[in-house]
C-alpha cells in the first residue's frame, strides 16, 4: 500500500479516501480519522496483511489512541476494535463546530465527512438567510449554517432520531434551536407545507442514492429538481448533491434543463483535499444553481 497520512489536529477528517482510486492498494476502502481513533471502513475483506500494514501505519500517529475497522460488506455493517484504547469518542469537531457520534451502532455513524466543503460554503454564505435542508440527516448543514448567521433553517427527513440528533448538534454548539425546525416527514406529500414556510435563500438537497421502498435517485431526484423554482426566492441558490457512484455531473445537469430551466448552474464544488477521484464524475459532487426567474 502506497499511503501517506495527512497532518492531524483535533479536527475530524477523512485520512484515506481509497474507494477514488487514487491511493495504490487502498482501493477498497478508506479512513476516517475521529479524534483520538482511526476508523477503518472496509467495503470488501482486507486480508491479514492488509490490517497489519495499516495498524503499523495509524499506531504509528501520536495522537492515535485507537483503531477499529468497520466491515461495510457484512450484514448490519459491524464495527469492532482492532488497536489501542477501546473508548470510542462520542463527539467530534469539523472546523470548529461540534457534532456528536456514534460509532458501531448504526451503517454511519452521525456525519459524513467528504461533504466537509459543502458544509463549509454553506457557513460563509449564510449571513441572514433562510434555508431550506432536505434530507437532512443529523442536520449537520444546519449547524454550519447557523454557525454562518443563518436567520432560519427548516430541516426535513424521514428519521425522526436522526433529526433529534440534528437539534442536539445545535444545542452542542450554542446554536439557537427555536430559529430551526425539524420536520420528520415524507419530502414527496410535504411540498405545500415547504412552500407556506418558503420561500428561501438557499435549498439544499443532499438525498441518499437509494433507499429501498422511499427514494430511487434516478426517479425520484427530478421530482425534487422540478419543484425548486416553487421554493427558492429569486436569485436563491440551490446546493444539489449527488453521491451515486453510476451517476456523473451530466445527470444533475440534463435534469435540471429538463424540470427547471429557471436554475443556472455557476459552480462545482471542489472536494476536501484527501478526496481525490480517478475521474470528476465518480464520488461526490456538489453543484451550485441559482434561481434566475421568478
Amino acid at each position: 500500500m502506497n499511503i501517506t497520512l495527512p497532518s492531524l489536529d483535533q479536527q475530524a477528517r477523512r485520512v484515506v479516501h481509497g474507494r477514488g482510486h487514487c491511493v495504490e492498494g487502498a482501493e477498497s476502502f478508506n479512513i476516517e480519522w475521529l479524534p483520538p481513533i482511526m476508523l477503518i471502513v472496509a467495503y470488501s475483506p482486507l486480508t491479514e496483511d492488509q490490517l497489519e500494514a495499516l495498524v503499523e501505519l495509524l499506531s504509528a500517529e501520536p495522537l492515535v489512541e485507537g483503531i477499529y475497522l468497520q466491515e461495510r460488506d457484512q450484514p448490519k455493517a459491524p464495527v469492532r476494535h482492532i488497536w489501542g484504547d477501546e473508548q470510542c469518542p462520542s463527539e467530534i469537531q469539523e472546523h470548529g463546530l461540534r457534532y456528536h457520534v456514534d460509532i458501531g451502532t448504526h451503517q454511519n455513524f452521525g456525519l459524513f465527512l467528504d461533504m466537509a466543503n459543502g458544509r463549509n460554503w454553506v457557513r460563509e454564505r449564510a449571513q441572514g438567510k433562510h434555508l431550506l435542508n432536505l434530507f437532512s440527516y443529523t442536520c449537520g448543514f444546519a449547524v454550519a449554517a447557523m454557525a454562518g448567521g443563518a436567520a432560519s433553517v427548516v430541516n426535513l427527513d424521514m428519521s425522526k432520531s436522526a433529526l433529534s440528533i440534528g437539534r442536539a448538534n445545535l444545542r452542542l454548539n450554542g446554536l439557537d434551536d427555536k430559529r430551526a425546525r425539524f420536520l420528520g416527514h415524507d419530502l414527496f406529500k410535504s411540498w405545500g407545507k415547504l412552500r407556506k414556510l418558503g420561500p428561501y435563500d438557499v435549498v439544499i438537497a443532499d438525498p441518499p442514492s437509494m433507499q429501498k421502498g422511499s427514494f430511487l435517485v434516478e426517479k425520484d431526484y427530478p421530482r425534487i429538481i422540478r419543484q425548486l423554482p416553487t421554493l427558492l426566492k429569486k436569485e436563491g441558490v440551490a446546493v444539489l448533491c449527488l453521491n451515486a457512484p453510476w451517476l456523473g455531473r451530466q445527470f444533475i445537469l440534463d435534469a435540471v434543463a429538463e424540470e427547471a430551466p429557471q436554475l443556472v448552474h455557476v459552480e462545482t464544488l471542489e472536494r476536501p483535499e484527501v478526496v481525490q477521484e480517478k475521474s470528476p464524475d465518480d464520488g461526490l459532487k456538489v453543484m451550485i444553481f441559482i434561481h434566475k426567474e421568478g
